[in-house]
């Protein structure tokens, strides 16, 4: 058990797997790629902040935690936590790469496996959650709060677990010839079996949606009702953007298995795909943020009132004399407060 572990903390490993997987490893700094990374880390700077405030929205507004909203609260989460580890996969890539030992190689891309399944298991939960309130007519009460816990403890258990698998042993370590071109220590059936597993959940997903639509078209007014109907389609957006932006990932991936090595050039540009990818968690809170009023108020008041202060320190800051002004007592008498008759002085630019 030690020999087949002691291999994670070479320093040679990882650059012998992309010397093999690619005719020639790309690792250079050069000034495009410099360009690009800081792209990449401005676009998950604008990802964290988001689900951010999507998440303060969330958890200072009681009216946010029913079911529907703990699952979007969820999304965020695992939205902003793949934007910090775009960030470290980033920062980490080009020619840091090669220095790597395997460990922190796998801790690297496990990083972003684990937040993709967190992403797409919540997704399923809500796709359940629509399933029970809508199809079922039964919503979730306050004794299920425990149950609903539970479900996203067990989504990001099993995504942890899925996500580790290959620091756990599921690598190809001492196996070149079963390598990923794409991500050079993964072993080609991990690769497939992940996407496979991606797959069957976001056919599921469809499948209780369409159950859904279908439910709701032959149905009275009380379980079709315009309130219900919008956050259908608001989820129902989500999960279309999700595919459309994870589409052209997955299918490198499977391209990636197929592939014998360094017969598909186009898998060595697969770092395109995967930051087209990450416009999902920079999209995901802006639909439903922008299609929920409600929503959309809670988690632009932190702004609003940032640039309320703002904006009374400019006008404090243009005001001259504003320290010292007088403050007629004859307003004062006006509301019926006894003040004396000689000008009082206040601190700061409020005149009564």
């Amino acid at each position: 058990m030690g020999g087949v572990y002691s291999e994670y903390l070479s320093s040679s490993k990882v650059r012998e797997h992309y010397n093999y997987t690619k005719e020639s490893p790309d690792t250079k700094d050069t000034p495009s790629r410099q360009v690009a990374s800081a792209l990449i880390i401005l676009l998950c700077c604008a990802i964290v902040v988001e689900n951010l405030l999507v998440l303060i929205a969330v958890a200072r507004n009681s009216k946010f935690h029913s079911a529907m909203y703990l699952f979007l609260g969820n999304l965020a989460a695992s939205d902003l936590l793949a934007g910090v580890a775009f960030i470290a996969n980033t920062l980490l890539s080009g020619s840091v790469t090669l220095g790597l030992t395997p460990v922190q190689w796998f801790a690297r891309e496990g990083s972003a496996f684990i937040t993709l399944s967190a992403s797409v298991f919540s997704l399923l939960a809500i796709a359940i959650e629509r399933h029970v309130a809508i199809a079922k007519v039964k919503l979730y009460g306050s004794d299920k709060s425990c149950r609903m816990l539970l479900l996203i403890a067990a989504s990001w258990l099993i995504s942890l677990v899925l996500g580790g698998l290959p620091i756990l042993g599921w690598n190809c370590l001492g196996h070149l010839e079963a390598c990923s071109t794409v991500l050079p220590l993964y072993a080609k059936p991990y690769v497939l079996c992940v996407v496979t597993i991606f797959s069957v959940i976001l056919s599921a997903i469809v499948a209780l949606y369409i159950r859904i639509y279908c439910v709701v078209r032959s149905s009275q007014a009380d379980v079709a009702a315009p309130q219900t109907l919008a956050l259908l389609k608001t989820v129902t957006i989500v999960l279309g953007v999700f595919i459309f932006c994870w589409l052209p990932a997955f299918s490198i991936l499977l391209l990636d298995y197929a592939c014998p090595v360094r017969t598909c050039p186009m898998l060595y540009q697969a770092h395109y795909f995967f930051a087209f990818a990450t416009l999902n968690s920079l999209l995901n809170p802006v639909i439903y943020t922008w299609r929920r009023r409600d929503l959309r108020r809670e988690v632009l008041r932190p702004l609003q009132c940032w640039r309320q202060a703002a904006g009374m320190q400019g006008r404090r800051d243009r005001t001259p004399g504003h320290h010292l002004l007088p403050l007629r007592s004859s307003s004062s008498l006006e509301k019926g407060m006894n003040v004396p008759t000689s000008p009082t002085f206040l601190e700061g630019n409020t005149i009564v």
